[in-house]
């Protein structure tokens, strides 16, 4: 008998504590519904400029603190760097991005420059700002400086 009432009260309890659960449960889940918002999918900013580092072409320096970065053929970056390097203007100059995770450049902060010549220099480049050019700001470039 004791066994009997032991195992009704074994059944009692589970069933009131399934009862109690699935009750959490739906109130859980109705108040998740209540509180859930629709998703929103933000759209990108047209002003932020963005790339792939694999879309970059080429780049050309007017001058030891800027670059202009050729992009998909047909746009155009400026560059701006903190500190300068003469080092842009010489002709066998290399520039040189590491990469790190991301392939996409949406800031300065997405660029790890540097510049190298062919005897090994190489020197660190910060840049400050990246900024995408209008058609009418990359036709104002001299042809010389223009990256592509």
């Amino acid at each position: 008998m004791t066994s009997t009432l032991l195992s009704g009260a074994r059944a009692a309890l589970s069933r009131g504590a399934l009862t109690g659960a699935m009750a959490s449960l739906i109130a859980l889940s109705t108040l998740g519904a209540a509180t859930a918002e629709p998703a929103k999918t933000k759209a990108p900013d047209p002003h932020t400029p963005c790339f792939f580092l694999n879309e970059w072409q080429g780049w050309k320096a007017p001058n030891d603190h800027t670059l202009y970065l050729a992009v998909n053929f047909h746009e155009v970056y400026q560059v701006d760097l903190a500190a300068g390097s003469s080092m842009l203007q010489e002709p066998d100059a290399r520039l040189i991005n590491r990469a790190f995770g991301s392939n996409d450049v949406c800031s300065a902060l997405d660029l790890q420059l540097s510049v190298a010549d062919l005897g090994g220099i190489r020197e660190p480049l910060f840049p400050s700002r990246i900024t995408k050019l209008t058609p009418e700001q990359v036709a104002a470039i001299p042809k010389k400086y223009r990256p592509y």
